[in-house]
């Protein structure tokens, strides 16, 4: 038995796993042959890195634009109003399993002219310090398993409305270092570090309505994240695919009265990435990437109606206070048979001059969750060329 394999291959489905709170609460892998949700390598691309959005239930694609827009839709950059931000987010990640597991989040953008703008940030996630060991068990050593993204990203506002985004990134996940792997099937096989580059593709539609009385803001927001080529974590390794994801919203704002408003956003998320059957790894293998976007439509066992479950609804509600004060609530679920991520969130926020700070905390369904008591923070900073 290849031990160190089985323990960096765990590793990269670690995210996953203790997330599926259903799924592991329940035993449903062993007791359910509809459960098959859908593995990728670097899930971490697809975790709400910042308190905004993450207490609105991971919604994001449509709300209105801050310096985390590049995470969640770089069109939203082609709108923002302040010449140049900056946001830091913070989040002790699985804490009631482990101490030393973090996300860390640093974005910052820049407007190049009256409708463009350019923005770089850093993603960067700690797994904490592992053990591995030998096929008798003995420890052979420990290791500090880490991934980490740079990402640049763009966004051109084409209309009063409408404009469009793109993103890059270069992705690192190392989560056994360089590691001799004896007693291989394969013969001598060498872990690696995973290397590969993505792009994000956006689009965002805003429109101001007077209904009556009220004034409303409509926006609409396309997404799809981590285009990129496959990663392997070994000299002789099968290539997972990147979690390319589909991302569709709309956020709807009504201004209360001069001082107040409030947000509904809605945000569907489905990953582009082709169902792996268990027994036909060669085929997996063998799809490309772009082959694999189009396949994740239709090849799900269970036919239209196991597609329609590969779908995440993220909900959630936004009150700002004269737009210093912001209190928020959301959703967010995911079908047992693909995860069973289903979780309450909420939060705050608070702006004042050039600062701002934001809060969100986690409620999962499930007593045991990992998940429970998740906090993230966010630390925010802008300045004008007045300023």
């Amino acid at each position: 038995m290849d031990f160190i394999t089985l323990r960096f291959s765990a590793l990269s489905c670690l995210f996953v796993i203790a997330a599926s709170i259903s799924a592991l609460a329940q035993n449903t892998i062993g007791q359910n042959d509809s459960y098959r949700p859908i593995i990728t390598a670097v899930p971490v691309l697809t975790v709400s890195p910042d308190a905004r959005s993450a207490a609105m239930g991971d919604a994001g694609v449509a709300i209105s634009p801050d310096a985390n827009s590049p995470h969640w839709n770089p069109a939203k950059l082609g709108f923002l109003e302040t010449d140049f931000g900056a946001a830091l987010s913070y989040t002790p990640w699985l804490r009631n399993i482990v101490s030393d597991m973090h996300l860390g989040y640093l974005s910052g953008h820049k407007k190049l002219g009256e409708n463009s703008s350019l923005a770089v940030s850093l993603l960067y996630f700690d797994l904490g310090e592992i053990r591995f060991t030998n096929s008798q068990g003995d420890q052979t050593d420990y290791f500090n398993p880490k991934e980490y993204t740079f990402n640049v990203a763009y966004g051109q506002k084409l209309s009063e409305n409408l404009s469009l985004g793109v993103g890059a990134r270069f992705i690192r996940s190392n989560l056994a270092g360089n590691t001799n792997i004896s007693g291989s099937s394969q013969g001598s096989v060498e872990s690696q570090p995973g290397n590969s580059a993505a792009v994000d593709l956006g689009i965002y539609y805003t429109k101001d309505l007077t209904i009556g009385a009220r004034n409303y803001n409509l926006a609409l927001g396309g997404n799809i994240s981590n285009i990129g080529g496959k990663i392997t974590y070994s000299t002789a390794g099968r290539r997972d695919f990147l979690p390319t994801n589909l991302r569709l919203g709309t956020a709807i704002t009504m201004e209360l009265d001069p001082y107040n408003k409030i947000t509904l956003a809605v945000d569907g998320n489905k990953l582009l990435v082709p169902y792996s059957p268990p027994d036909d790894a060669s085929a997996y293998e063998e799809t490309s990437v772009f082959s694999g976007i189009f396949q994740s439509f239709t090849d799900a066992p269970g036919g239209a109606s196991e597609e329609l479950k590969e779908v995440n609804i993220s909900t959630g509600l936004e009150y700002w206070y004269d737009n210093l004060f912001a209190a928020r609530a959301g959703y967010f679920y995911e079908n047992e048979l693909k995860g069973g991520r289903n979780y309450f969130t909420m939060g705050l926020g608070i702006r004042y001059q050039k600062f701002g700070v934001d809060a969100a905390y986690l409620i999962p369904n499930e007593q045991g969750n990992p998940l429970a008591q998740t906090l993230r923070f966010t630390l925010h900073f802008k300045l004008s060329e007045n300023d």
